[in-house]
């Protein structure tokens, strides 16, 4: 039985407070389990990164976290809720339980130490009683997990290319052996190739140490080939999760389809890319009943009325997945 590892219970996270309040992410469930790479896509602006600062609490001012849980299942504490943990709690959980690596290496590096002296700084955190030999060694260690020489640790920021400077934050995520990696537009800044052998080895990587990921982007091209499951985010929340294969081959809802026919197919017949017309909902002005509706093909009279509930759809094969769809009945 897959165990669940991470369960988002009724999320909700504002950016203000009061009546003018913006409300980021609405009321989101999810669930990561263990060992499992869940992907989450979405355009700008529909709420995934938020989600993953408001789970882990990294949230800037003026966001807050308005309701909801953030149950970790903990294999010797038993579950509890990220939410609630006191400020030194919260400490100890980050880097160690869970751990992010953010869309720009360059601005989440600082450019006037040396790499090996930031490697070591983290795990001191965490292990002050540690020797310094032993940091340093973890620290060459990390570096050649993610195909870095050793040598490279007295180098600076800039002195490495975007790829290495993005495999060293995925070293240093995983210095001190965390359950998950959260990992937010990591490729955004690279070329295709290097997107590509950065996420291979990140997959090696998951495979031998254990770790699960959930993965941000707004590429789901790359989440169809790398991810177990995937969820779409649209408006603050989410419209459909499914296993990749399903999205891919059989995505139920509008703005899924909309989604996959932005990329080119890399094999098969040429097709010409639709798109999505239209632009990403204004937060702070919503529409009525489903967000999507103005920009939907498919959309008819309860759409504009009624926000459709996430559920499983009533149809075959539509256990493993939910759907939030006037399209698709849910049970």
């Amino acid at each position: 039985m897959i165990e669940p590892l991470i369960e988002i219970k009724s999320l909700n996270v504002d950016y203000g407070l009061g009546d003018e309040a913006v409300h980021a992410v609405r009321d989101v469930t999810l669930t990561l389990h263990r060992g499992e790479v869940l992907g989450l896509a979405g355009e700008s602006g529909s709420g995934k990164s938020t989600l993953a600062y408001g789970m882990t609490r990294l949230l800037p001012p003026p966001g807050v976290v308005a309701g909801g849980e953030v149950i970790y299942h903990d294999p010797e504490r038993g579950p509890y809720d990220v939410l609630s943990l006191t400020n030194s709690e919260l400490r100890e959980f980050r880097w160690a339980e869970t751990s992010i690596v953010f869309q720009g290496a360059m601005n989440s590096l600082n450019p006037v130490h040396r790499i090996g002296s930031q490697l070591t700084d983290a795990i001191k955190a965490h292990d002050p009683r540690g020797s310094r030999q032993a940091r340093e060694a973890r620290a060459r260690e990390l570096l050649n997990l993610v195909g870095i020489p050793g040598d490279r640790m007295e180098s600076y920021p800039h002195q490495l290319s975007g790829g290495m400077r993005q495999r060293v934050m995925i070293g240093m995520a995983l210095a001190l052996e965390p359950k998950v990696v959260i990992m937010d537009e990591p490729t955004t800044a690279l070329d295709v190739v290097m997107q590509r052998q950065i996420l291979g080895e990140l997959v090696q990587l998951r495979e031998r140490l254990g770790f699960s990921v959930l993965f941000i982007t707004h590429d789901l091209s790359l989440l169809v080939e790398f991810s177990d499951r995937i969820a779409i985010m649209y408006g603050g929340r989410i419209v459909e999760q499914a296993p990749a294969k399903q999205i891919y081959t059989d995505s139920l809802h509008p703005y899924s389809a909309g989604l996959l026919g932005s990329f080119p197919a890399l094999r098969g017949p040429k097709r010409e890319l639709t798109g999505i017309p239209g632009s990403p909902p204004d937060l702070r002005a919503m529409p009525t009943g489903c967000a999507f509706h103005p920009r939907c093909p498919k959309s008819f009279e309860p759409c504009a009325q009624e926000i459709p509930v996430l559920g499983v759809p009533d149809a075959p094969g539509g256990s493993d997945r939910t759907v939030a769809c006037w399209l698709h009945p849910v049970r």
